[in-house]
């Protein structure tokens, strides 16, 4: 017996698409290897639940607690108006702030010429700052080492 044989052809394109689809949706973290490791205040929940969202997308995340938050975005380059309350480093990129893993995935799967994305504040309705109020519309956006800032996605 053959797959021909056990499937029909309207079968196996189904099961073709599912596998593409499932294997297109988890590769760029998966398969990047790339862990996240995120800096955030020892006092602050929403980093902790930003960090559950992210390894719920299939990352392997580390938490590294500290006081010193403003070292840290400082010497991750983080532009003043693009800061919120945590910063990642995933790859050779850095992530501020309430990121959706989609765009992370993106930006591992894309590549881009810059130094991270960002969540500028701390947009109620991001993954980590879900709650009873509705939503925010937010953009995320990238910057690169000259300081320019360009929009990475709309939410």
């Amino acid at each position: 017996m053959t797959i021909k044989t056990l499937f029909p052809i309207r079968e196996r394109a189904l099961l073709a698409a599912t596998a593409l689809s499932l294997t297109f949706s988890l590769s760029p973290a998966l398969a990047a290897g790339d862990e996240v490791i995120v800096y955030k205040d020892p006092n602050c929940g929403c980093c902790g639940k930003w960090a559950e969202h992210m390894r719920s997308q299939g990352f392997k995340v580390k938490e590294i607690a500290t006081p010193k938050m403003g070292e840290v975005k400082r010497e991750a380059g983080i532009p003043t108006a693009l800061s919120s309350c945590h910063t990642a480093k995933v790859g050779d990129y850095v992530v501020e702030g309430h990121v959706p893993a989609t765009d992370v995935k993106r930006l591992l799967a894309v590549k881009p010429k810059i130094v991270g994305i960002s969540a500028p504040g701390m947009p109620q309705g991001s993954p980590g700052m879900e709650g009873p109020f509705p939503a925010d519309r937010y953009e995320v956006v990238s910057f690169d080492e000259k300081g320019v800032i360009t929009t990475f996605a709309r939410h």
